[in-house]
């Protein structure tokens, strides 16, 4: 007697026996880049020499400048672009990922190429321009933060917007009467949570849709604070939006390291608490008990519920926390950066924070670098504008929203959130 074992569908990874599943999106968007590369580097070359200025005077150790030709500068880089896009293309073919060491490698080169052809001539301080980037993207990091844990309870927190411009208004008033940022510190933390408290009560106890709350409170704070501001402010700004700003302190000796130095170590109270928030939060998540519970909420709040997690608690205070850290990017505008508050001043800076959680998949250290990169992209077009680069203003204006539009959407492409991540959730 025979036994006719049951037909197996043949398909080449059965066969292989390799379940890897590649994707082609990462040549591709190098090529693209590769393609930028040839027609900018090389067929609208520039002549010139484009100087790297690497330190400051008061650095401890004086780097030379660096001088780049610039048209044989993006031959080089094209040609080196070229063969990393190649190489690519071949592990994809091949059934392997392409490391994302190499991918850094690709956008280190291309933004070289890019400063020298567009520094023909003239010379771009380096530490400056990276100084200006973190300093942009420091409230873009706190919002992220707040919007990583937010979500990662299963809350979508499109108010973040909301609560960064609370922190800037509410920062500046109580600064402005006590005389104390540090006062206007916690009076931004409190107007974060007030904030992100509606909409977890909204959202979490009424069961409203969640990017509806979120939307309104963005319109309702900045309708309110405008009126605030006009009726308020703007008629007693010597009282009541003059805020005492943060002193930048200087680390010692590491203030004085070349390039890392000016950027990371001279800065101001707010900047040290978001590095951190930064540790804080990507170990509280993924290394302790409350982080544990706090994804565990975010991913199966039924299963959750069984070994006795008060999710709706949970989520509560989570989604308080999380305007909280947002609150604090708010007060970086008045109390470490413009110095006063201004209408709508945040600029739709929420709205790239969540764009940076969602291109940084939910994950605190890989947010912030998003949050950096668009910092970066912003602070570029104003140094590009003071040198006199060709490129047209007008285009340097939309290039952070242009690269949050492509990191979303080109480089993230489908990508997981949590799976509880804007539903409610009705306890049976």
């Amino acid at each position: 007697m025979s036994v006719i074992a049951p037909s197996v569908p043949r398909t080449p990874s059965a066969l292989s026996g390799d379940t890897t599943l590649v994707s082609w999106k990462a040549p591709i968007a190098l090529a693209i880049f590769t393609a930028l590369g040839i027609l900018l580097l090389v067929v609208f070359a520039r002549d010139g020499i484009s100087t790297m200025r690497l330190s400051t005077s008061t650095d401890l150790l004086q780097l030379p400048e660096v001088e780049l030709p610039t048209r044989a500068t993006g031959i080089v880089v094209t040609l080196i672009l070229a063969l990393i896009t190649g190489w690519s293309s071949w592990l994809v073919r091949s059934s392997k990922k392409t490391p994302i060491w190499s991918i850094s490698v690709f956008a280190f080169l291309f933004l070289v190429g890019f400063l020298a052809w567009a520094s023909a001539g003239n010379t771009i301080p380096v530490p400056g321009l990276l100084f200006g980037s973190l300093s942009l993207a420091v409230p873009l990091i706190f919002g992220a933060l707040g919007g990583v844990i937010s979500e990662r309870v299963g809350v979508v927190n499109v108010a973040i917007e909301g609560q960064l411009l609370a922190g800037a208004f509410t920062s500046a008033l109580v600064a402005s009467l006590t005389g104390s940022a540090i006062a206007g510190l916690f009076a931004a933390m409190a107007a974060g949570v007030l904030v992100s408290f509606v909409l977890a009560a909204f959202s979490i106890k009424y069961f409203v849709d969640q990017v509806i709350v979120g939307v309104v409170l963005n319109v309702l704070v900045t309708g309110f604070t405008g009126f605030l501001f006009s009726q308020l402010l703007a008629p007693n700004s010597d009282r009541l939006n003059q805020p005492p700003r943060f002193d930048r302190i200087n680390i010692p000796l590491l203030s004085e390291i070349p390039v890392i130095g000016p950027v990371f170590f001279r800065q101001t109270l707010i900047v040290y608490i978001m590095y951190v928030a930064v540790a804080a939060v990507y170990y509280g998540i993924f290394h302790t008990k409350w982080g544990l519970r706090l994804r565990a909420v975010g991913e199966h709040p039924q299963a959750a519920d069984t070994v006795g997690i008060n999710v709706a608690a949970t989520r509560f205070w989570n989604v308080s926390l999380a305007g909280a850290i947002a609150g604090l990017g708010g007060a970086y505008f008045t109390l470490g950066s413009v110095g006063a508050f201004g209408k709508e001043m945040t600029a739709g800076a929420g709205f790239i924070a969540l764009a940076a959680v969602i291109f940084g998949r939910w994950d605190p250290i890989r947010a912030t670098l998003a949050a950096l990169l668009f910092g970066f992209a912003s602070n570029l077009q104003n140094v590009l504008s003071i040198i006199g680069s060709p490129v047209p203003s007008e285009f340097m204006l939309m290039l952070p929203y242009l690269v949050t539009i492509f990191a979303v959407a080109g480089l993230v492409g489908k990508s997981r959130g949590p799976a509880a991540s804007g539903k409610p959730y009705i306890k049976s």
